[in-house]
């Protein structure tokens, strides 16, 4: 692989694992979160995942919130990239749930007084935890296999749509809190141990169904990947697919496990995919025992989606 032509950078909603983001190269600009409404602290840097989860096991009754990067946040990052010389690609969390493309922007032209050769293109993702960082993961494949930024930008603009989250929470205290649900339906919930199934498409949420109890829901959740996989007619190998969990670490593994079983029924072969831990940005809606996928088509996999001659450069 040669020299990069272009830089990836991110925000923090993108839930990605440090060790893929160093990995991956990924410059990332972190959002903050509060337990007080007052005092702010950069999520992963200041505050830990491991301790933000585990203050929302211990206090329940308390609830937690995001703020997303600023303007000179973003500059910061941009700045550093900057300075190598490459364009600059930027993943952002949906514009539907947070104002951080709004702050990217604002960045790209404090940017530009200052390296005007540099260009730089912002994408809104229409996502956000698993599904930003399956929309991230392909904008590095594409910069791996040697397109430019704007090859990139382009590609990821049609590809786009092909984007899901698809998970389901043990209870709806946390989603209520934030306004989606109304309080009668989380008492009738938790009555009925009712566990929803969720899509998040285009930046909007979904409901896609109520399981009893939690094994179901898991199972739910599978059958609503399969039920993608043969709507786009692909197997799991032409997608890029993340597993993500909030507090529980072990039943993610024990998901994982499901979900290798139930693929290998379905297509003949199995894959094994990353396990990410779900990040503050949606933690504090969904709460702790979230869980789920993050899914994109890949861009190799996509049928007339890549440049056709090798070597064609956009401007």
């Amino acid at each position: 692989m040669g020299e990069p032509k272009f830089s990836v950078i991110s925000d923090g909603a993108c839930d990605l694992p440090e060790t893929i983001i160093q990995q991956k190269d990924i410059g990332l600009v972190h959002f903050y979160v509060t337990f007080d409404q007052k005092e702010y602290q950069k999520e992963g840097v200041e505050i830990k995942l491991d301790v933000f989860y585990q203050r929302m096991v211990d206090e329940p009754k308390v609830y937690p919130g995001t703020a997303a990067p600023s303007p000179e946040d973003f500059y910061q990052v941009f700045a550093e990239r900057a300075k190598r010389g490459l364009d600059i690609v930027c993943v952002c969390i949906s514009s539907k749930l947070s104002s951080s493309v709004q702050s990217a922007g604002i960045a790209r032209d404090m940017l530009l007084e200052n390296y005007p050769d540099i260009r730089v293109y912002i994408l809104d993702s229409l996502s956000c935890s698993l599904g930003e960082g399956a929309f991230l993961l392909e904008v590095c494949r594409l910069r791996d296999m040697g397109l430019a930024a704007k090859q990139a930008a382009d590609a990821m603009e049609k590809l786009r749509p092909t984007g899901r989250i698809l998970f389901s929470v043990d209870n709806l205290n946390h989603i209520q809190h934030g306004g989606r649900i109304g309080k009668m339906t989380r008492i009738a919930g938790a009555l009925l141990d009712v566990k929803p199934l969720i899509t998040l498409q285009d930046g909007e949420i979904h409901p896609s169904g109520i399981k009893r109890g939690r094994r179901r829901s898991l199972d739910g959740l599978i059958d609503l990947l399969l039920f993608y996989l043969r709507d786009y007619d692909c197997g799991p190998d032409g997608c890029t697919i993340l597993i993500g969990y909030g507090y529980d670490r072990a039943e993610a593994e024990r998901f994982g496990q499901l979900v290798s079983r139930r693929l290998t029924e379905a297509f003949g072969s199995s894959m094994e995919f990353p396990v990410c831990r779900i990040g503050a940005t949606v933690g504090v809606h969904a709460g702790p025992s979230s869980i789920g996928f993050g899914i994109i088509r890949r861009a190799d996999h996509f049928p007339g989606l890549l440049p056709s001659e090798e070597g064609e450069e956009n401007a």
